[in-house]
């Protein structure tokens, strides 16, 4: 997920996280605190994050950052918030954190039952008193008790939960996984799309004691296998049958499993240990209150209670340790930070329906609306099929995420409806944007001193604007995101000419979430905006024009991944910073823009380092018939790149299909081909859609920096890019290392040396 924020100089350096001092870390003893104290189609890309979108970004993705110089024994010193002047982004960072060789509290760990040193603060929010769940939950229960706090659909009844309600229905699961024989630091792993039940499995969990850990509902068995084996998970609930089947296929080689929960539909079969949610909510409806209050008034700010696990793209996936303060404390920041408003005042509404399983899902629909008593709306299942923006008309969000490919589907959506208008109806259009895109350009560049708008802005918005927003369900949506992967800046202009500015998050799993966020008067496009109070960046090892691997520094920062002691080694540095494996630079005002991916980033040949993203953006840019593009060349002697048509996804599905959408039906009209499925493009197929690439293709190595970031050769493929096929994770980053294997005969065609007359394949003289 992709999030970045940083505080104006001007403002109080009370927002701003100052680098621990020994006596500035939350001891063990810190337990207890008082419980009265006081957020259509398709998924997502790989801009601002590193991940996730998951990127967006995101150590998701990614097996790890580069490796880490030995381990140091000496004591840390404070961390400077600037890295060395060394100019090299591949330059060895500082030593990683060493084992402790005592048992006392550090800033990490990678065993499930133990503590860690938080990174307070003197002052502001990162000097805030460490919470626990339970504690942040009780003090939403007396303050917003009777607002709604999870809203869904039976049929077509609208259901609801308010505060103090799903408080006891999360303390009655807890008592339920005790009684099926939770044990304290197991995994309770959830299997299925965003529900009520999710919830109150994870708030459950973390209640009684155990881990919550949600798993991808696009896991195949032994992906499953292998997460419930790693957090030693107890009980698994999951949505319906074909998640069943999945655990079941599996379940003699868990050994810690106990219970298998079933949440939606029907059983289709009695099994011993197998049970419906009623059936679950029943066994400890009755159980007395005493056992469970004893495990929550034992439970410690500093000591971990979720488990997001990495996509394992080039490895196995990683266990994220998250404490109850990286939940709470963030949830704390990130709300202050985008100016959310209590339920007091007016509530916040948010709709659930990227995947739980992501950091950016549990912090935006569980935590961050919890802190400020808003209401979360359950989309359906088929939410990223089509049915989104339904549920966004119905309910009416006040905050929205989206990733990536949510607003690309979005902007096809209206320009493939746009196409067919009427020509005044076109040139109206067409002059609100203009007026748009200008009149927020100039809002953006000048911050709040923009002065009066233009007469021309509110006849736009009234002819133009306000019908888009209603249409899409965002009328009351004054906050709408970006995150987990990258987005383009076409796009990014797309929604601002229409009075929808996106603001882009940035961050990732081992950040619980957010590290940066743009927000209204800190805003400028392509930039993830600035930290969320309480947290630095620093750049380390910059380059000389500025790009250094970003690092992160706050209370969000993960306690460690689940045994895996080395790769947490690499993951943190001697002074406690969490090395994102992204690369990025600062603008004058402090803005943060991410400007590549270390491990993604492709060394020539020759030895040029070329970052692969700001190429693909362009050349998707250039030639909008193009969906998705990976860029080739680490070792080889020239660039090339494997492209994809804009074509239809099954609704059901998810898969593409061959048939173009109707937007790239149109455009292959207005090149002069007739072509309406990828099979009639792919492999050079179409003469003049060839053309037409090549010709975009030209247009981006016109603008190269160097011949050696020059495209010089490429293919269509036969199919887009999918999270089914593979090539992109659940958060729709692309999967490079799986994509390079995938389509391995086609990358070595682009290399194949061609024959001489001089060897004995080509008797034929040269022309």
């Amino acid at each position: 997920m992709q999030l970045i924020v940083c505080e104006p100089a001007a403002m109080s350096e009370a927002a701003v996280m100052e680098p621990p001092r020994a006596d500035g870390f939350l001891e063990s003893s810190c337990g207890a605190v008082d419980s009265a104290a006081s957020l259509d189609d398709g998924i997502v890309d790989t801009a601002n994050e590193s991940s996730e979108e998951e990127s967006t970004g995101e150590r998701e993705e990614e097996a790890g950052v580069p490796d880490a110089a030995p381990s140091s024994t000496r004591t840390p010193e404070a961390p400077a918030e600037h890295s060395s002047n060394t100019q090299t982004v591949n330059a060895q960072r500082p030593n990683s954190l060493s084992v402790p060789a005592a048992a006392e509290h550090r800033l990490w760990t990678s065993q499930r039952d133990a503590e860690v040193k938080l990174r307070m603060g003197d002052s502001g929010l990162a000097a805030e008193t460490p919470l626990t769940v339970n504690q942040m939950f009780t003090s939403a229960v007396e303050r917003f008790g009777t607002y709604t706090a999870l809203s869904w659909k039976e049929g077509e009844q609208q259901k609801s939960l308010n505060y103090k309600d799903y408080y006891q229905t999360c303390r009655t699961a807890a008592k339920s996984f005790l009684k099926l024989g939770l044990e304290r630091y197991h995994g309770v792993g959830i299997l299925g799309f965003n529900s009520a039940e999710w919830f109150i499995s994870d708030i459950g969990a973390i209640l009684a004691g155990g881990f919550a850990v949600g798993i991808y509902t696009t896991n195949s068995p032994e992906a499953c296998q292998y997460v419930a084996e790693n957090c030693k998970a107890n009980i698994i609930v999951v949505e319906n049958h074909k998640q069943l089947q999945k655990i079941l296929q599996v379940e003699d080689k868990l050994p810690h499993l106990k219970a298998i929960i079933q949440y939606k539909d029907a059983l289709k079969e009695k099994r011993p240990n197998l049970y419906t949610w009623a059936e679950f909510m029943e066994l400890g409806r009755d159980e007395p209150d005493a056992p469970l209050d004893a495990i929550i008034s034992s439970q410690k700010p500093n000591q971990c209670c979720t488990l997001i696990y990495t996509s394992g793209t080039t490895g196995q996936p990683k266990g994220v340790m998250l404490s109850h303060d990286n939940l709470t404390w963030t949830a704390l920041s990130t709300s202050k930070h985008v100016h959310l408003t209590d339920a007091t005042r007016s509530q916040e509404v948010v709709v659930s329906y990227l995947p739980l399983s992501h950091i950016a899902a549990q912090m935006v629909d569980i935590w961050v609306t919890m802190k400020v008593g808003g209401a979360t709306y359950f989309a359906q299942p088929d939410a990223l099929k089509g049915s989104l923006v339904n549920t966004l008309k119905e309910v009416r969000p006040t905050a929205f995420m989206g990733v990536p490919r949510v607003w690309e589907k979005m902007q096809e959506k209206m320009k493939s409806v746009g196409a067919k208008s009427s020509t005044v109806r076109r040139k109206v259009a067409a002059w609100a944007k203009d007026v748009g895109l200008q009149t927020n350009l100039t809002k953006m560049n000048q911050n709040e001193a923009a002065g009066r708008t233009p007469l021309s802005y509110h006849i736009a918005k009234k002819l133009v604007f306000k019908k888009v927003r209603k249409a899409l369900g965002l009328d009351r949506c004054n906050k709408c995101y970006t995150g987990a992967a990258p987005i383009t800046k076409d796009t990014l202009e797309f929604f601002l000419s229409l009075d929808i500015p996106l603001y882009e998050l940035y961050g990732m799993s081992e950040s619980t979430g957010p590290h940066t966020i743009s927000r209204p008067n800190a805003f400028k496009l392509t930039s993830c905006g600035k930290e969320i109070p309480g947290c630095k960046t620093k750049l380390h090892n910059p380059d000389e024009e500025g790009n250094g691997e970003i690092c992160f520094w706050g209370r969000h920062v993960f306690m460690g991944y689940l045994n895996m002691p080395d790769k947490t080694e690499e993951a943190l540095d001697a002074e406690g910073w969490l090395h994102s494996g992204d690369l990025g630079k600062h603008d004058e005002n402090d803005f943060l823009f991410i400007t590549g991916r270390i491990k993604e980033l492709i060394i020539t040949a020759g030895g040029e380092n070329i970052p692969p993203v700001p190429i693909e953006d362009a050349v998707k840019e250039a030639v909008p018939l193009i969906s998705n593009a990976m860029l080739i060349g680490d070792k080889k002697k020239f660039l090339s790149m494997l492209l994809t048509i804009k074509c239809q996804v099954n609704a059901e599905s998810g898969d593409p299909e061959d048939e173009l959408t109707p937007e790239a039906v149109e455009m292959c009209k207005k090149l002069g081909s007739t072509a309406t499925r990828v099979s009639e493009i792919a492999g050079g197929r179409d003469r003049a859609i060839n053309a037409a690439i090549q010709e975009g293709i030209n247009r981006v190595n016109e603008k190269a920096n160097s011949n050696a970031q020059r495209i010089q050769k490429w293919v269509v493929l036969d199919q887009d890019f999918s999270v089914g096929g593979g090539e992109l994770g659940p958060t729709m980053k692309l999967k490079r290392p799986v994509v390079a294997k995938m389509f391995k005969e086609q990358i070595d065609n682009f290399y194949k040396e061609l024959a001489t007359p001089t060897t004995p394949d080509n008797p034929l003289p040269p022309k």
